[in-house]
């Protein structure tokens, strides 16, 4: 190895040491989903990242989305995808191409990546009626048919797996008191799994840099009053106004810290844990002392 690489390894090892004995044993749940699910690269960075949290004493959780995979088979099947205010309508039919998408294909795909790249992960999905429960989702008027709205999680028979030295993988599907399945907003999924196991970190791997100020600049920290003010100034909207408020609710039930990161980035997620500067936006409750 060149001496240039080799001091840049080094430099790399020594800045990544606090945070690799900071947050050995803590729990980390990361939501995967965007680009980092589809590119070939991608995929296989974000599960050496994995890999690599485990083997060095991070707990992590990951809980993945799977939105174009569904909307494919929905297109296969001949039925049309249905969204309200942001919400897919999820009539009977849709769920169940819904449930063996995210099962079958979205799920297993992952656990293998993690697996093939050095990790010990393990699908929940389908096969798990008891991890989260929930009622159906009401809004108004509107029948949404099965979309779930989270009542609990089985936070014990996650830390099992945990301490069994598994990495669980979280299909954001769920179940009422009558076993039937339901279709879960991935984001509030994430959100709900990281509060219920006091997690240390929930990261959000998006499409974007992270939160970004009226001139288009990375926001590297927020906290919660000053995200009131860019919510109510219009600076954060769309799409990653769901995230915000995921990042939020988590903070608000025992969640220490959340992350927004562009995913797009090889290693995004051991970049934003592990350097100084970090990649992406750090949202916490109060300003930093």
């Amino acid at each position: 190895m060149e001496k240039n690489k080799a001091e840049q390894v080094i430099k790399i090892l020594t800045e990544a040491l606090p945070y690799i004995q900071k947050f050995s044993k803590k729990i980390c749940v990361v939501k995967y989903g965007g680009a980092a699910m589809v590119e070939s690269d991608l995929k296989n960075s974000f599960a050496r990242d994995v890999a690599l949290m485990k083997q060095v004493g991070i707990n992590v959780v990951v809980v993945h989305g799977g939105g174009p995979q569904i909307d494919n088979q929905l297109s296969k099947v001949g039925i049309k995808r249905n969204f309200i205010d942001g919400i897919r309508v999820t009539d009977e039919k849709t769920i169940e191409v819904v449930s063996n998408t995210l099962n079958d294909l979205v799920n297993k795909e992952i656990v293998g990546l993690i697996n093939n790249n050095g990790g010990n992960s393990i699908g929940l999905a389908k096969n798990n009626s008891g991890l989260i429960k929930v009622k159906k989702y009401i809004s108004g008027k509107t029948n949404f048919g099965y979309v779930g709205e989270i009542i609990d999680v089985d936070a014990n028979y996650l830390y099992e797996l945990m301490n069994s030295n598994y990495i669980p993988v979280i299909a954001p599907l769920g179940f009422d008191e009558n076993n039937n399945i339901y279709n879960i907003n991935a984001d509030s999924a994430a959100s709900a799994i990281a509060s219920h196991l006091s997690a240390e970190k929930l990261i959000f791997l998006t499409d974007q840099t992270g939160v970004l100020n009226k001139e288009e600049k990375l926001i590297s920290s927020l906290n919660f009053s000053e995200i009131e003010k860019l919510i109510n100034t219009n600076v954060i909207t769309g799409g990653m106004l769901p995230k915000i408020k995921a990042c939020l609710n988590s903070i608000e039930k025992n969640v220490k810290m959340a992350h927004i990161v562009d995913g797009r980035i090889q290693h995004s997620v051991l970049l934003e844990i592990f350097t100084n500067e970090g990649i992406g936006t750090l949202v916490k409750k109060w300003p930093s002392v």
